[in-house]
């Protein structure tokens, strides 16, 4: 083999290497859930616009039991190449501009998936992008998470044909969740991790069980705590029931196409001091003649829980009902 030969695989190896890196580079990371990168001057963060940007992207988690922020925020200085930032699925570029601007770009192919450009002529002008946008940034960044944790599920699902049998439903749960209880309208699944578990109920009730009066969320406790008697700790006389020192958050939402009530709080066991916190949904199915409802829980003590009830509303929501 001459020189010239062998400098001409030389580099042919050295670029396929290159490539390769590149390729695993970016597979290895997919993203740090409930993390956004902000790029933004020092100037920017240390003084107001920063305070708006804390005060939208890391405020409390609403139905946790410690407090925790709905994003984890990490601050880069606006001279960084956005494509360097690469520890999240979610950038947001935040400088001032000749111009108002706010932009967002989605992309689902390529890390990160979504980046939001707040441009401003002033800080007020910032402020008030912020202010006004921020619903819809939080919004497609919770999309965003969740849709990355169903592809994650999918990979290695628990077999439905329990579930579906019974339910008529289709939900994508994880393999590491067992059945722990079977009633005839009722089943509660249970994952256990390294800082406690994760569980799930799936349940349901006559159509009209929550609505027949206007207390539509005093119902949803009611039925909860009937169903938590299934719940047992480890001590004698101790049942799962809703948490009583805070009201639980209450909304009206849609999952796959039909009402449903959306149920935020937290649980604990009667005689007993364990607690965490719950979602819960209950489905208007009237092709069943019932409202579906699906629950996520978990105990996670000495962790943060956060992610854990993402991950929990991320199969809740992953629901699809057979057509009857």
């Amino acid at each position: 083999m001459n020189k010239t030969h062998f400098l001409f695989l030389l580099v042919c190896v050295l670029l396929v290497s290159c490539f390769q890196k590149n390729e695993n580079k970016e597979k290895e990371k997919p993203g740090k859930t409930n993390t956004i990168s902000i790029i933004i001057d020092d100037q920017l963060w240390y003084g107001e616009v920063g305070d708006s940007i804390r005060n939208k992207f890391a405020s409390p988690v609403l139905g946790l039991t410690q407090e925790e922020p709905l994003f984890t925020i990490n601050q880069y200085p606006a001279k960084l190449l956005e494509g360097f930032v690469t520890d999240s699925r979610s950038i947001i570029v935040v400088k001032k501009s000749a111009v108002d601007k706010f932009e967002v770009k989605t992309n689902d192919k390529t890390l990160p998936h979504n980046t939001f450009r707040i441009y401003g002529k002033s800080i007020e002008d910032l402020i008030c992008s912020i202010e006004m946008n921020s619903p819809e940034i939080i919004r497609a960044i919770r999309e965003t998470e969740i849709k990355k944790v169903q592809q994650d599920n999918s990979k290695s699902l628990l077999n439905p044909a329990v579930i579906k049998n019974k339910f008529h439903i289709d939900l994508q749960i994880p393999v590491g969740y067992e059945y722990m209880l079977h009633k005839k309208n009722f089943i509660w699944l249970k994952k256990e991790i390294i800082s406690g578990n994760t569980s799930l109920l799936i349940y349901q009730i006559p159509l009209n069980g929550l609505t027949k009066n206007l207390d539509v969320v005093g119902n949803i406790i009611r039925m909860r705590d009937s169903v938590g008697h299934y719940i047992k700790g480890r001590e004698p006389n101790t049942h799962m029931i809703t948490g009583e020192d805070y009201a639980p958050y209450f909304s009206i939402t849609n999952l796959n196409g039909k009402k449903a009530f959306e149920t935020k709080g937290t649980w604990e066991l009667k005689n007993d001091f364990m607690t965490g916190p719950f979602i819960n949904y209950a489905i208007i199915d009237e092709a069943y003649n019932r409202i579906l409802v699906i629950e996520g829980f978990c105990y996670s003590p000495s962790n943060q829980e956060r992610d854990l009830m993402l991950e929990l509303e991320a199969i809740i929501k992953s629901v699809k009902i057979e057509k009857r």
